[in-house]
């Protein structure tokens, strides 16, 4: 495994992810092992995710999750080092639940805490599952759409959404056309079937993308009850991505990135993941998808992230540990790269 930590006992992180509707508990080792990875997924009754309802479910579920873990991991809860948590971005209820719940957890064990920022988790997770050392990322889910690389201490944005997220823009209108939930998969499925490309908007503005209008037009073509089902999903998937790939491949010309890593739950989409592998290509660059498992908003991916912060120094005190909801990747130091 890369990112190894040298020594005879690695150390040995338990990792909270709270951030929108997953709570998701992992336990990575300083040896590059990721020992559990257990999540629990709040579904709405109805509608997207209601914050609040989220982190009731969060709440009433994090004890059992984390005795899930530690017996996933063969271990005890005395044999944790310290305690790493998503302190940002995310929905704030839900990220103070999972604060709160790391908080009591590292003060019970007499351990240190350490927050993490949940986006950059996403990359350093799909570093390690992959074996990529310099990749560019493209990180697509229902709450982030970042094309990121790291230069000169930081993990710089070349390119994001200025609205929604992609992922958020297909659960909607999944939900709309009364696709299963999550909306992806749904639409994925639906898309393999359809043929005819419906003219959508295309709103690519220098490096940044917009899906609001993208998905109030197929939104509305829906109503209009002029298409099939596999036509949307088809015109949605190949209009969105198609925006995803402009911007990546100009950001990785740009910056000449050796790798192309994809990750984020959307990332399990075989179309785009088709999109990236032909960008990777034409650039000279090797293509990297990161498994579904870790793709997806994980404690695992928290913990991994505690360990390389902890390593080099990062505490965060109990007393200033609260979490900050629109905590931007490229505000936080990286003194591990």
């Amino acid at each position: 495994m890369l990112l190894k930590v040298s020594g005879i006992n690695p150390l040995i992180c338990l990792g909270i992810e709270s951030t929108a509707d997953n709570l998701g508990v992992g336990i990575a080792s300083s040896d590059g092992m990721i020992l559990a990875n257990e999540v629990k997924v709040h579904v709405p009754d109805l509608g997207g995710i209601h914050p609040r309802e989220a982190a009731r479910h969060h709440s009433e579920n994090i004890g059992s999750v984390i005795t899930a873990a530690l017996t996933k991991a063969q271990i005890t809860a005395k044999d944790i080092d310290f305690v790493s948590f998503a302190q940002g971005p995310g929905l704030g209820p839900c990220l103070r639940t999972g604060a709160t719940g790391a908080r009591a957890l590292a003060s019970y064990l007499k351990v240190p805490l350490v927050g993490v920022n949940h986006c950059i988790s996403h990359i350093e997770v799909g570093r390690l599952a992959t074996g990529a050392k310099d990749p560019l990322t493209l990180y697509v889910s229902g709450g982030n759409t970042i094309v990121s690389g790291f230069e000169s201490g930081r993990y710089r944005v070349f390119g994001e959404t200025l609205d929604i997220a992609i992922g958020n823009c297909l659960d909607t209108f999944a939900r709309l056309a009364g696709l299963e939930y999550p909306g992806g998969p749904a639409i994925e499925k639906f898309a393999a079937q359809g043929s005819k490309l419906i003219p959508l908007p295309y709103a690519v503005k220098g490096m940044d993308m917009s899906f609001s209008g993208l998905l109030t037009a197929v939104s509305n073509e829906f109503r209009s009850g002029k298409h099939c089902i596999p036509d949307l999903c088809f015109s949605l998937q190949e209009t969105g991505y198609a925006m995803l790939g402009e911007v990546t491949e100009r950001a990785l010309a740009h910056t000449r990135k050796p790798e192309l890593l994809l990750t984020g739950g959307v990332g399990a989409n075989k179309r785009l993941r088709s999109v990236i592998r032909e960008i990777a290509e034409e650039q000279g660059a090797k293509p990297y998808y990161v498994p579904i498992s870790l793709a997806t908003d994980n404690g695992a991916m928290i913990a991994w992230t505690g360990i390389l912060a902890y390593t080099h120094g990062i505490r965060t005190p109990i007393e200033t540990s609260y979490v900050d909801p629109r905590w931007r990747l490229d505000e936080v130091e990286i003194p591990w790269r």
